[in-house]
């Protein structure tokens, strides 16, 4: 699997009988289990994996396979899978079992997609690291002393440690973003309402987004055309039509590029990344791509804006676990409020916890209108300041993440150090455009970085052809 290119390339393998399904799963199996120190997997489907790729063999040999016949891809633990168990990587869901799967799941599913586990993430998917998993943390696979990334780590690490094609992840302010940089893997956050979140475990549900983490430009845009589209379980999906994604990869547009230079020039980001990111504008320039060092004001803003307002939801979705339906149930409790307290304490984790009292607090009466409106009319602002750089731009080019992968602990006691790895992701989430990491950095500490773009709402066919162009040009 070390070799493997893009989905593409497996698919004609496949087909002409240069390996199969099965031995390609088995194959997997066995990476999971040498390499199970990483902590990726709560969970491993592995017969049942086995007979499915034994059920694609054959439709492949009868000529009736899906899209994504033979493509073994994993599942945060956040997005349901029926009669399979789903947690949040949480000891409040602990032994709960899916009674549906995410129309996502089911759409990977009909088109023949072998589904291998579950992967490990942030707790509810909240955090940067994944640290804060009640499992325990996941290692970052090309660094074993440092975090992958958050809250989609696990996801990130599985497909960067070749476990798998391809995984889902969810993101909410950068949870599959941040994670694809740290991990060096591509990581996909597509326009707010493009994939349902039917069947996603809520965190804040108004930037909730599920999306594709993949070593190549052709899977991400496969994945995404299969799993995105309108739905009748969610009604903030958009009934746009789906374009071919995959087949709209070739483009010969001279794309206008705004990037935000005092922000990349900032003593915050590191000068590897700095100079990385100079010489890739400085190569597109050269084949004539325009760049326009743009400003945008509102950047100090954004991770305040965030974490009020996600902490506001996540106070009011993670309100369904309170030990009385499913899902972990306190002890020797005396009555009903000490079932619900004993519950909730023991089973939510410290940053959980953290961030329901957050925003139980922003919701409180009296504080209200001074936190939680004025954090909606500033996102207010940010999203159409960031709809109007891309009106006069095509895309904002911009780092994913300020430095590489840091060690694991060094931010735990600091959860301010730890929400500012996400500054520069947060933007586009507020706005709900769409934004894609790609694996374009090298550092001299032998960590990789990411390369951020951020596109016009429901136009990711021209972010992933400038991707794909971008990845051929300066990837590895």
């Amino acid at each position: 699997m070390a070799h493997y290119l893009d989905y593409s390339t497996h698919r004609k393998n496949l087909e002409n009988g240069e390996t199969t399904s099965v031995a390609t799963v088995q194959g997997f199996l066995d990476a999971i289990v040498a390499k199970q120190n990483l902590n990726i997997f709560l969970e491993v489907f592995a017969q049942e994996a086995l007979q499915k790729a034994a059920e694609v063999d054959a439709k492949i040999a009868n000529k009736t396979a899906g899209k994504l016949a033979g493509m073994v891809v994993a599942l945060k633990d956040n997005i349901c899978y029926k009669g399979h168990k789903v947690s949040g990587s949480s000891k409040i869901l602990e032994g709960f079992e899916s009674v549906y799967s995410a129309t996502a799941t089911e759409r990977l599913l009909a088109e023949d997609a072998i589904i291998i586990g579950r992967t490990n993430c942030d707790e509810f998917a909240m955090g940067s690291s994944n640290e804060n998993s009640a499992y325990g943390k996941v290692l970052n696979p090309l660094n074993t002393e440092l975090v992958p990334g958050g809250s989609s780590g696990g996801s990130a690490a599985a497909v960067a440690a070749g476990l798998c094609h391809a995984a889902l992840g969810s993101d909410t302010g950068g949870s599959i973003r941040q994670p694809a940089s740290f991990c060096g893997v591509a990581g996909l956050r597509p326009s707010y309402g493009r994939i349902s979140r039917h069947g996603l475990l809520a965190f804040a549900s108004s930037m909730d987004q599920i999306g594709p983490i993949t070593t190549n430009i052709f899977d991400a845009a496969l994945l995404l055309e299969v799993i995105s589209g309108k739905d009748e379980y969610d009604s903030t999906v958009s009934t746009k039509a789906v374009p071919a994604y995959s087949q709209e990869l070739a483009s010969n547009e001279k794309y206008k590029i705004a990037y935000l230079g005092d922000c990349i020039s900032n003593d915050g980001v590191d000068k590897e990344i700095q100079n990385r990111f100079s010489e890739i504008m400085e190569g597109l320039s050269a084949d004539g791509f325009s760049f326009y060092d743009t400003t945008f004001p509102y950047l100090d803003y954004v991770v305040p804006t965030y974490y009020v307002l996600a902490t506001a939801e996540a106070s009011s979705n993670l309100g369904r676990y309170a030990g009385m339906t499913y899902g972990y149930r306190a002890k020797y409790t005396e009555n009903l409020d000490d079932l619900i307290i004993k519950s909730r304490t023991e089973g939510f984790g410290a940053e959980v916890k953290r961030r329901i009292i957050m925003g139980t607090f922003v919701l409180s009466e009296g504080y209200y209108d001074a936190w939680y409106t004025k954090a909606m009319k500033v996102r207010r602002m940010i999203a159409d300041y960031t709809h109007k750089m891309l009106q006069e731009h095509d895309f904002i080019m911009l780092p994913t993440t300020p430095t590489t992968a840091f060690k694991i602990g060094q931010n735990t006691g600091d959860p301010i150090a730890m929400y500012l790895a996400d500054i520069f992701t947060i933007q586009s989430a507020l706005a709900g455009v769409p934004s894609i990491s790609l694996p374009l950095g090298q550092h001299s500490n032998g960590m990789p970085f990411g390369i951020q773009l951020i596109g016009r709402k429901f136009d990711e066919s021209r972010m992933l052809a400038f991707s794909e162009l971008m990845m051929q040009k300066f990837g590895k």
